[in-house]
Parts: C-alpha cells; sequence; structure tokens
C-alpha cells in the first residue's frame, strides 16, 4: 500500500462538527405536508437522496456509501418512501416509531437511543419522532448512487395539494414560488399498485432481526491485533459485515450486502486503537465520549478531537489511530465508556496494516496474524511448515 499523507488542511476539511452542521427544511417532496413539514436534512457525505438544489453537502467526493442525518423534532413525520440501496437508521437520541408497508400498517418497530436499524430496499418505510425531545437519526446510504425513491402515492398527491412536484430526473419543482415543470420532462408518476402488490412483505418479527438494539451487541474483548497493548485495548461489536474484525469466530449480526460495514467501537480512557491503515474508506462518528484521532504518522500526524456527533472521513490509505480522552459527554451503553460508530466502505472484510512498531510488539507479546489476516498464537505460526 502506498504511503498516504494527508495535510492538515485536508483534515480539517474532513472533519464534520456538530456544532456546523447545516440543514435543508425543503429537502423533499412533503416539506410543506402538515406533520412533515419541520424536517431538517443533512448530507454529511455524499447528496443522499435529497430532491433540492439547495441542499449543502459536506463532502461529495464518492465514499461507497452516504451518510446524512434526520433533525425531527416531537410529532414530525418522514413519510413512506422506498429506497433501491441499503438505508440504515442509527439512533443517536431520540424515540421513533417505524413503520413499513405501502400504507405503513404492514408493521411498526419503536426505535430508541442506541439502535441500529436497516429497513429492507425496495419496501415502503416511514418515521415519526413520538418522544419528547428533539431526536437526531444518523442516516447510512447504500452505493454512492443511491438511484433516488419513490413516494408512496398519497405522499405524491398531498405534495400536489401543496404546489409540490417532482421530475422523473429527481428535480423539485415549487409551483407556489413560481417554478415551472421544464420542457419535455415528465413528472414521476404514483408506483402503479400492480406493483406495489409485488413488493416483499416483512412481519414484525422479521423486521426485528434487521434491528441491533444495545441489548443485542455482541462485544469482542480481543478483536484486533494491538488488543493487549497499552493503549490497543477497544472493545468491537460487529453490526453489519465482517468489517475490521481480526477474531476468526467473530460473526456480524447481518451479513446481507450493504455497500459498506459498520460497527461499534468502545473503549475506557486511555485506550483505542493502535496506528493502522486499510484499503477502504472511513467515517467515524463519535457517539458518546470524546476522542482522539491521530491521521498520518511521525512529522506529519494530525490529531481531531471529535466529540458526541462528530464526524472525521479518513481517506484510504491514510494511517490512523483512535483513543478515547474521556467518557463525560454523551450516552454510552456501558457508563464509563466512550462509543464510536465505524463505517467502512466495501462488502468485503476490511483488512488492517499495522504500524511495524505495533506488529513487533504484539509479536512480542505472542500473537501475530495469520495467512488469513486472523489473530494466531506466535509460537504455533513458527512452527508451521510452508507448502513448495
Amino acid at each position: 500500500m502506498h504511503d498516504i499523507v494527508v495535510p492538515p488542511g485536508e483534515v480539517a476539511r474532513r472533519t464534520v462538527r456538530r456544532a456546523e452542521w447545516v440543514p435543508c427544511k425543503a429537502a423533499f417532496i412533503d416539506c410543506r405536508t402538515p406533520g412533515s413539514d419541520r424536517k431538517d436534512n443533512y448530507s454529511f457525505i455524499g447528496p443522499g437522496v435529497s430532491q433540492s438544489p439547495d441542499q449543502f453537502v459536506n463532502l461529495r467526493e464518492p465514499h461507497g456509501f452516504n451518510l446524512g442525518a434526520a433533525g425531527m423534532s416531537n410529532g414530525v413525520t418522514n413519510n413512506l418512501h422506498l429506497h433501491f440501496t441499503a438505508e440504515v437508521f442509527i439512533n443517536f437520541g431520540g424515540n421513533y416509531q417505524l413503520r413499513w408497508g405501502a400504507d405503513g400498517r404492514q408493521g411498526e418497530y419503536r426505535s430508541v437511543d442506541g439502535d441500529v436499524v436497516t429497513v429492507p430496499s425496495w419496501i415502503f418505510r416511514g418515521f415519526t419522532n413520538i418522544g419528547a425531545d428533539d431526536g437526531i437519526l444518523l442516516t447510512v446510504l447504500g452505493r454512492d448512487d443511491t438511484g433516488g425513491i419513490i413516494w408512496g402515492p398519497s405522499v405524491l398527491q398531498d405534495a400536489a395539494g401543496h404546489g409540490l412536484y417532482l421530475t422523473a430526473d429527481n428535480r423539485l419543482v415549487d409551483t407556489v414560488q413560481g417554478e415551472q415543470v421544464p420542457d419535455g420532462v415528465a413528472l414521476i408518476e404514483p408506483m402503479p399498485q400492480e406493483e406495489i402488490d409485488r413488493l416483499d412483505a416483512f412481519s414484525p418479527e422479521q423486521f426485528r432481526t434487521r434491528v441491533t438494539h444495545e441489548g443485542d451487541r455482541v462485544w469482542l474483548s480481543r478483536p484486533f491485533l494491538c488488543s493487549g497493548l497499552p493503549g490497543g485495548g477497544a472493545h468491537l461489536s460487529l453490526v453489519i459485515g465482517y468489517g475490521m474484525s481480526e477474531d476468526r469466530r467473530a460473526v456480524p449480526r447481518l451479513h446481507e450486502p450493504h455497500g459498506f460495514d459498520l460497527a461499534w467501537l468502545r473503549a475506557v480512557p486511555g485506550e483505542g486503537v493502535l496506528t493502522h491503515r486499510h484499503s477502504e474508506a472511513q467515517v467515524l462518528t463519535a457517539k458518546a465520549g470524546r476522542w482522539a484521532v491521530s491521521v498520518n504518522t511521525g512529522a506529519d500526524e494530525t490529531v481531531v478531537e471529535l466529540g458526541p456527533l462528530d464526524s472525521l472521513s479518513v481517506p484510504a490509505g491514510a494511517w490512523r489511530s483512535f483513543t478515547l480522552l474521556d467518557a463525560q459527554e454523551g450516552r454510552a451503553a456501558d457508563p464509563g465508556t466512550g462509543e464510536l460508530l465505524v463505517v467502512n466502505s466495501g462488502d468485503g472484510r476490511t483488512e488492517l496494516e499495522w504500524a511495524p512498531e505495533v506488529v513487533a510488539a504484539a509479536r512480542a507479546e505472542g500473537h501475530v496474524l495469520d495467512p488469513n489476516h486472523y489473530l494466531a498464537p506466535a509460537a504455533v505460526l513458527a512452527a508451521a511448515t510452508e507448502d513448495d
């Protein structure tokens, strides 16, 4: 892997602070529908499925996935719509009623803080904030080009009553503001009922298997080569895909390809993940605690501190390490720890390359990686023979 040095200015550009989020209040065709007119849509990595030319996007370069958020106060609804690629909600605080099916009556699930919910593609879904406080749902969408979305027929009808129309090339037309449908461009028509009838059905029991609640997390105490070394004591919980785990028996809760892997990382102050790199795009978002993320090594090192809902995009190939500084901010499932959400591009394993000093220290403690890139005892590997 070629050495990649990320200049300080580029590290700063790739850091998205919660305090600097820029909302769009007219991202979708339902922005005037009562109950949906107070949504804040955020696009951090890629434009997501926003239908507004005014949507602010922090980082437009392809990552293999899109990252954004929905900000919704009590009673606000995101109306029924359908995605073609993966849509994953990470509940960063709030109480949401999720519903699915063409009429929203096929099933419901109440999502609470800490949940990760991956909604099946090609089904209609919507959600309402039923909590007393403002809530944030972080969203990860599969692929760089999501293909847009299909709205439920009733949503399009309601929007037309408020002067809003959607073109076939995903442009929002606001006739109240004097806009007109461009010549030669067709408007989106409701999905035919016969096609709606062919969509998959999901029972509440089936849907629940796609939810990772705090109590469903399985924590790996030795997920990495650096586990057990000073400063390398983070635990890992796989949610979607095998991700970065170097534990040969670790199994994620969800295997279905999403275009990315997603996992929780937790640590106590002073611990984290030692210096490593890999070939996938990566985004880190702090859930609880204050984290120091070091990018580059030696004289080129740049350190970024992330608090709750701060994110950092780390380029493929760059050296990085993570350390929890303190556990005072945010809410973690395990008191006294910090939590970091880790998303990497791709559907395969994210194989790590460790800094030489980490490899040497782990070997001195009796640990190496086997040819399949999983943790193994050094003494056993030293006695292995190679085929001719």
